[in-house]
């Protein structure tokens, strides 16, 4: 939402500009991240690429029809109030900390694609991958548990 309060960037000809979507930070930002998902993941990434749009869409939106800092302290305690269940989450779920603290661009840019992979998943896509994708995270936490362990045997603790 910050990034939809910016100005206009790059100033488009009334004939192509699409409604909600001037070339401000918002719509910009879902156009990197859509790009990147697309990339990634050609179809799963192509439906995140619309909903990262539409979501830019609906944020200049809100920007435009309502008081925009109403919107954006809205907007910034949805944010804050999703970072504390993510860490929660995480804590109660996976008992470690989110990927934030280890690799900050995985944790920013690719953790919205497997998330919605996760849920495509749930509705039958691409098995194969889901079974790739299943090997290696298992592979990951495997690793994640053995570090802990021996992180724990070098410091005398018993898990």
């Amino acid at each position: 939402m910050q990034a939809s309060n910016s100005p206009t960037l790059i100033p488009m000809p009334s004939w192509l500009t699409i409604p909600y979507l001037p070339l401000n930070g918002g719509t910009l930002a879902a156009l990197v991240w859509g790009g990147l998902y697309v990339l990634l993941e050609p179809v799963a990434g192509t439906a995140l690429a619309l909903l990262c749009l539409g979501g830019a869409a609906g944020g200049n939106y809100a920007l435009e029809q309502y008081d925009a800092a109403f919107v954006t302290k809205i907007a910034i305690g949805v944010h804050v109030v999703c970072w504390i269940l993510q860490f929660i989450g995480h804590g109660k779920f996976e008992g470690r900390a989110p990927a934030l603290l280890d690799n900050l661009f995985q944790a920013i840019f690719l953790a919205p694609l497997f998330v919605w992979l996760e849920l495509l998943f749930m509705l039958g896509y691409r098995p194969e991958l889901q079974a790739r994708v299943e090997k290696d995270v298992q592979q990951e936490i495997a690793k994640y548990r053995q570090s802990k362990a021996k992180a724990a045997a070098k410091n005398g603790k018993a898990e």
